[in-house]
């Protein structure tokens, strides 16, 4: 058989292995299919200029390239099926051909061949596709190797330092651990902190939002400076009862990017002791605010409330709406929760927030729907009549909704008895199949107890 041969190819792959930090067997992998790549362009410039292109896209699906490592060289193979009379010279050969080397070759038996081509009559164009396709298959083994690194990583939040600047993205290169290589990851615009300065080779927290697969990219790594669980971890490395358990976060809501430029970045924490006599509050917020300063640090001045958690709904309301002092708190929909919270005329505004900032964080931190109202002017009795009309909305909308998922169910269910009727008429090969495997199991489970009685 014909060897091209490569020097130095013992080197190129260790050289390449240790570069990017993957397998020798992952670069022979990627160096056979670039190079089969590039005998398939070879093939295809034969026919420029003088014919259409006359080899569809799975044509060269039996072809292989392999590696010889001893002797640094590589070689073209090709799997053909024996026939009596040939009519494509690629995949078949005749039989009379065969027999010359091989007397007992049959009619329909596979032989592999040697097709290498000529090292000078490779080309330019096939060896430049060689080289792209090499490239551009370790670049997929990689992002495949991020995905798994990353995918399962038991601590969501890394240090990132900034590497460039994509449109409105910036570069991050990040490690998933002591040792571990550093690989690219994306901090999209809305992920974004507004008072960061991603200058090169800053570095900032992040947490790792997804690894997903982008069209055309492979596995990516998407990290976020403005999702909620950074200020988790950020409150977990700083408070020691968090840590050991004494204190819980129950809920956070974020806004780190607010919808106005006049608003700044805000968060409520809602936390909770598990020890009666420890004060969440205080444990987060630390001697002199020393430990939510800390926080406050990292995530560039952002406003941080923390709140203490409570299984009284209309206590965890009012404090949700902190700083602002509340004076009742009206359950007027349980169900639906919502709320009506009365405030005095003087904290209506801090309250409510900047461009509705502060009521909106507290919503999403309870999960009630909040409205605000001065209570000097509350007139309970028109209010309970407009709540009435609401609930009966609510009510009615629920009730609509019951009764087309009662609809579906039975819709389904009538579909599932008629496909199981038509099937038993008209059993499919499938059915059919698992029928004569059930007969068969059974046989095979009589098949002792037949052998005893005998």
């Amino acid at each position: 058989m014909a060897l091209v041969l490569l020097p130095g190819l013992n080197n190129l792959v260790d050289d390449i292995s240790e570069e990017k930090k993957l397998a020798p067997a992952v670069v022979e992998a990627a160096l056979r299919e670039a190079l089969l790549k590039g005998y398939e362009r070879y093939r295809r410039t034969l026919y420029l200029g003088i014919s259409e292109d006359p080899f569809e896209e799975e044509y060269f699906s039996n072809f292989d390239v392999q590696l010889d490592l001893e002797e640094e060289g590589y070689r073209v193979l090709a799997s053909k099926i024996i026939v009596e009379e040939v009519e494509s010279d690629d995949h078949q050969i005749a039989i009379d051909e065969v027999r010359q080397v091989a007397e007992d070759a049959q009619i329909g038996d596979t032989v592999v061949l040697d097709v290498t081509p000529e090292k000078d009559d490779f080309g330019r164009m096939a060896a430049a596709t060689t080289k792209q396709v090499l490239a551009q298959k370790l670049r997929d083994q990689q992002r495949r190797m991020i995905q798994e690194e990353f995918a399962d990583l038991e601590d969501p939040v890394l240090t990132a330092r900034v590497i460039r600047f994509e449109r409105q993205s910036v570069i991050m290169a990040v490690s998933s651990g002591l040792g571990r290589p550093e690989v690219e990851a994306e901090l999209p615009r809305r992920d974004q902190l507004p008072n960061d300065n991603y200058r090169a080779n800053a570095t900032f927290k992040v947490f790792l939002k997804e690894v997903s697969e982008v069209p055309r990219r492979g596995p990516q790594l998407f990290v976020s400076r403005a999702n909620a669980g950074l200020v988790v971890y950020l409150f977990e490395n700083e408070v020691p009862e968090i840590q050991e358990g004494s204190v819980r976060i129950v809920a956070v809501a974020r806004e780190a990017n607010p919808p106005s430029r006049s608003v700044g970045p805000r968060t409520k924490v809602a936390v909770d002791s598990v020890e009666r006599e420890v004060d969440p509050v205080g444990a987060c917020i630390g001697a002199r605010g020393s430990r939510i300063q800390q926080v406050v640090n990292e995530l560039r001045g952002e406003k941080i409330d923390v709140i203490r958690w409570s299984p009284d709904p209309g206590q965890y309301l009012a404090n949700s709406l902190s700083p602002a002092r509340v004076e009742m708190v009206r359950l007027v929909d349980p169900d639906g929760h919502h709320a009506h919270v009365l405030v005095p005329p003087d904290q209506l505004s801090l309250a409510i927030g900047r461009e509705g900032q502060n009521v909106r964080l507290a919503a999403r931190l309870t999960g009630w729907k909040i409205d605000i109202k001065n209570a000097s002017e509350y007139d309970q009795a028109s209010e309970d009549a407009v709540v009435a009309e609401l609930v009966a909305h609510r009510e009615e909308e629920e009730r609509l909704h019951a009764e087309a998922e009662a609809r579906l169910e039975v819709e389904q269910a009538a579909r599932a008895e008629e496909d199981a009727r038509l099937r038993e008429l008209y059993p499919l090969p499938e059915d059919e199949q698992e029928e004569s495997d059930e007969a068969e199991e059974m046989d095979s489970e009589d098949a002792p107890g037949a052998l005893q009685e005998s």
